[in-house]
């Protein structure tokens, strides 16, 4: 487990990780030996099962199981119950989040390579005063697309590209807009639409965008934006964190593709059944 906890910790240092972020090992005994690993977006109890089932001695995690202060893990919680399954099981967690997302490579650049953009850059570099400052990086990336797009074109190409997920890709600009530069960010994004705007973007690709800050920045003419779900941005680092893994130490790194995007259903109403009146 030390040389796993090691080789993890020297790609996405803890110090690299916001203040209020919570990661490293959460569960497991440093001593304890690592044959397989599971990696996962989100630690609940379907990923567990299918850690269990793989026979995996370490599940890697993106997102914390335990961010917020807790009183109790006892069995009688939804978390307490995950962990009391973890340990009697004899399977660790180790989690890397926002270190995961500033690093470089990272969780951006693992989404910008599923749209093969190029010259990538960060899209909000680290902080020069922080302990991630440096060498490329930073929240998301910037990078062009291998041709230009129009943003019709570039939504039904991401959707592509991503994991298929209930939600999909949805998008918020003139269809027919050539789309050249394009930012992403893994995850919930919106904190970021003023960078993308900054950088020059044509288009900005993340999760979780909101409805008036979506509304008002397209109105400004802000860069193009699509919105996919939040697990599909971060799964593809999965790949990265496997691949990475395998070369360093002697163990069998399994990637989950199990969607635990909350939304499960998507439809869409017929255009002859949608209000036409025009918007204020």
């Amino acid at each position: 487990m030390a040389d796993v906890v090691a080789v993890l910790d020297a790609r996405y240092p803890p110090s690299w990780a916001e203040g209020w972020d919570r990661v490293g090992l959460v569960v497991g005994e440093p001593a304890a030996p690592v044959r397989r690993v599971h990696c996962v977006v989100d630690v609940v109890p379907e990923t567990v099962a299918e850690a269990l089932d793989h026979g995996a001695d370490l599940i890697v995690a993106h997102h914390p199981l335990l961010l917020r202060g807790v009183s109790s893990v006892a069995a009688t919680t939804y978390k307490g119950r995950i962990v009391h399954r973890l340990i009697r099981n004899d399977v660790a967690l180790y989690v890397a989040h926002t270190n995961a997302d500033v690093a470089d490579p990272g969780v951006s650049d693992a989404l910008a390579a599923r749209l093969g953009l190029t010259d990538l850059r960060p899209l909000r570099p680290a902080a020069p005063d922080s302990p991630a400052a440096g060498q490329g990086r930073g929240i998301g990336r910037v990078g062009r697309l291998p041709t230009p797009m129009t943003l019709d074109e570039l939504t039904a190409y991401a959707a592509r590209a991503l994991p298929p997920t209930a939600w999909g890709v949805r998008a918020a600009g003139d269809p027919a807009r050539v789309i050249r530069t394009v930012a992403v960010s893994g995850g919930s994004g919106d904190a970021y639409l003023a960078d993308a705007r900054r950088v020059g973007a044509d288009a900005f690709l993340t999760a979780d965008l909101r409805h008036h800050p979506a509304s008002e920045y397209v109105a400004e003419d802000g860069p193009a934006l699509l919105d996919a779900a939040h697990w599909a941005t971060e799964r593809p680092w999965l790949d990265d964190v496997a691949d990475y893994l395998r070369a360093k130490l002697p163990v069998e790194a399994v990637v989950s593709d199990l969607d635990t995007d909350p939304w499960t259903l998507h439809a869409s109403s017929p255009a002859s059944a949608v209000d036409k009146e025009p918007r204020p």
